[in-house]
């Protein structure tokens, strides 16, 4: 299998269009990673979270969506893809009221990789402190939040990922820090958000 790990996004996107498989598996192993943890971080579920990874690729795969390097890069474009499935997913889920004694998707283990089991307990603690506090922003805060802070995406790269203004994206970042912060005050001090 050739070496492509130095060949840019839009030549692997090519070579996978034209039938090589090694490019497909050169992009997926690149940004499977970072839309996994987009897609956590934003529905707060893994088993849902592979599944909007896995539709991501298919799509970009059959071609059901169509990448064009000449509008930026693919990265931004496969978020901006993700985002559109989660949005899909809330709103099929909305449509469906929950049977009783149905229970969420599993938890993700965000368990810190510590040595000692108080270190890992608290570890576990401020992980699900900083997950449940995320999951209480509005999604279109939320969304802003996790790629820049976690992604370290452009505030353009996110205004496209989104659909907004670039001004939006800023007061939207602003607004999430700050209910995030007082969310997370809150729980350190016990008090509710």
């Amino acid at each position: 299998m050739p070496d492509l790990t130095d060949t840019p996004d839009h030549e692997l996107v090519r070579q996978m269009r034209a039938g090589t498989a090694a490019a497909f598996q050169a992009l997926y192993r690149r940004h499977q990673g970072p839309l996994f943890r987009f897609a956590l971080l934003r529905c707060g579920a893994e088993a849902t979270a592979a599944d909007v990874v896995q539709d991501t690729f298919m799509a970009l795969l059959t071609g059901s969506i169509q990448f064009d390097p000449l509008k930026g890069a693919l990265g931004p474009f496969l978020f901006g893809v993700a985002r559109n499935l989660i949005l899909k997913h809330e709103a099929a889920r909305q449509r469906y009221a929950r049977l009783p004694g149905e229970d969420e998707d599993d938890e993700p283990d965000l368990a810190s990789d510590a040595a000692e089991p108080l270190d890992q307990l608290l570890g576990q603690e401020t992980a699900d402190a900083v997950r449940r506090a995320l999951g209480q922003l509005a999604p279109h805060y939320r969304d802003v939040l996790i790629l820049y802070e976690l992604h370290e995406l452009s505030y353009l790269e996110i205004a496209q990922i989104c659909q907004v203004d670039l001004g939006t994206v800023r007061s939207r970042l602003s607004r999430a820090r700050s209910q995030l912060a007082k969310r997370l005050l809150a729980h350190r001090s016990g008090a509710p958000a």
